[in-house]
């Protein structure tokens, strides 16, 4: 009888049954920020370590930051302050490896990043060329690293990465190890277009080298499997779509009744702001909807919570924009409540009336609207990237157009003189996120791809 912890899509595809299945999973730091990347990573990490798999989640750049228990390794390869180095200054690559190891410690490069060392693409083009290149780059010391360390592990069946931009290693890997790569696209356009030229043509030719070495892509919605597919021309049958997922289990004590029952008795209704505190998550557009919302007679009881994590880089942005809702009056109206933890996230969603993060750029992901869905708060959401097929599939809010304040701002107001229309958008989001967006069909969908890229042979043997 076949072991209970092989997960069944692993033993379909033909693996042995007297071992897991064996994952090394490549994620991303973001220089100390909460990154929407690394959260679905670790979450996925965790479901599937959950599911019986091997896996380990690795750091490249930085360690991860998530709100959900770690599950990387106490480890960081391509250290950022090394890989940073070798593209700086010169002959620093030529080093003896043991002489600059120790750049690579976690609690190193988490020091470095608490002093506003950012992963801003525009300042980084030349060194996201030279990594692109793998072992022909000026990194091939960090890369080499890597790969030994790959090497020496028990040969996994799959070396999954969290994105291409970190795929200079993946000749080395199927040339040494002969594992099957998978990668999932979740942002790589948003960088590749911040990087000045002619680092951008630069990156796109190396992306394409590398994509047919992939065995699969996977993507979170259709507009991303056409997008990356354009750009980067990949087939779209080598794409799978697994839509976005969160782990629902510390939604799951919100009583949305009770919820309802306080929302009414209290004489406020509440637009909340979750998400990093940046220009392309559209913070400035919805200051501007509530400056117009807030000219409107009968709204003194409307306010505008905001929540996320801010960058020192950022500083300046944000205190411009609270200003615009002092110098309109409206100090009193809003309110900064910092960068929470998974706790306090959880308290934040369940407080407020309607979630509304109104990107400026197409948002392949798109966390914060699930975590809110799951919350029972409806969501307010522009018209592009990955919402429209979000809010297709779940329901539990409503489109605008985007960068459009003005309709933005017609659009809250409905919703929030609205409460059993909002109550009920709220009930059909949180039904379906529990329903069509948690860990247990993203364990089933990934193991499925996972098993496809196995069952084509070569690549698990050992």
């Amino acid at each position: 009888m076949p072991d209970a912890s092989i997960p069944p899509a692993a033993a379909a595809a033909g693996l042995p049954q007297d071992r897991p299945l064996s994952v090394i999973y490549l994620t991303s730091g973001a220089a100390g920020m909460y990154c929407g990347s690394c959260i679905h990573d670790n979450t996925l990490a965790r479901a599937l370590r959950a599911a019986g798999v091997d896996i380990q989640l690795v750091p490249t750049y930085t360690p991860i930051r998530t709100d959900e228990p770690d599950a990387s390794v106490p480890r960081v390869f391509l250290g950022g302050l090394n890989v940073y180095f070798a593209e700086k200054i010169p002959g620093f690559s030529r080093l003896p490896r043991v002489l600059t190891s120790w750049l690579d410690r976690p609690s190193l490069i988490r020091l470095a990043t608490s002093f506003g060392i950012q992963t801003d693409a525009a300042d980084l083009g030349a060194l996201t060329v030279s990594l692109l290149r793998g072992e022909h780059g000026h990194q091939k010391r960090d890369i080499d690293a890597l790969l030994a360390w790959l090497n020496a592990q028990p040969r996994p069946d799959v070396v999954h990465f969290t994105n291409l931009l970190i795929g200079g290693c993946i000749p080395g890997i199927k040339e040494r190890l002969g594992s099957r790569v998978v990668v999932t696209l979740q942002g790589d356009d948003i960088f590749l277009d911040s990087l000045p030229e002619p680092y951008r043509g630069q990156a796109i030719r190396e992306m394409k080298r590398l994509a047919p070495l992939v065995d699969r892509f996977i993507v979170n919605s259709s507009f991303y499997a056409h997008e990356m597919g354009r750009r980067l021309e990949i087939p779209l049958d080598r794409f799978d779509i697994t839509p976005l997922t969160i782990d629902t289990s510390d939604f799951a004590a919100i009583d949305l009744d009770q919820r309802h029952c306080q929302a009414a008795a209290s004489p406020h209704r509440t637009i909340g702001y979750f998400a990093r505190l940046a220009p392309e998550k559209g913070l400035h557009v919805l200051i501007d909807a509530f400056c117009r919302l807030k000219a409107q007679p009968g709204t003194d009881h409307i306010r505008l919570k905001i929540a996320g994590w801010l960058g020192p880089h950022r500083r300046d942005y944000v205190e411009e924009q609270f200003q615009i809702l002092r110098d309109a009056g409206l100090g009193d109206a809003f309110e900064y409540a910092g960068e929470p933890s998974r706790t306090d996230k959880v308290a934040f969603l369940s407080s407020i009336d309607l979630l509304c993060v109104p990107t400026t750029y197409r948002d392949p992901k798109g966390l914060f609207a699930l975590e809110a869905l799951a919350a029972g708060t409806p969501v307010v959401l522009p018209a592009h990237g990955s919402f429209p097929e979000m809010l297709e599939r779940l329901g539990g809010g409503r489109l605008v157009p985007p960068e459009d304040p003005q309709q933005l701002a017609a659009t809250l107001t409905e919703l929030l003189a609205d409460d059993q229309q909002r109550w009920a958008l709220g009930l059909a989001g949180r039904q379906a996120v529990c329903e069509h967006a948690g860990t247990r069909l993203l364990t089933a969908a990934t193991l499925a791809t996972y098993a496809a890229v196995l069952a084509q042979g070569s690549g698990r043997e050992r």
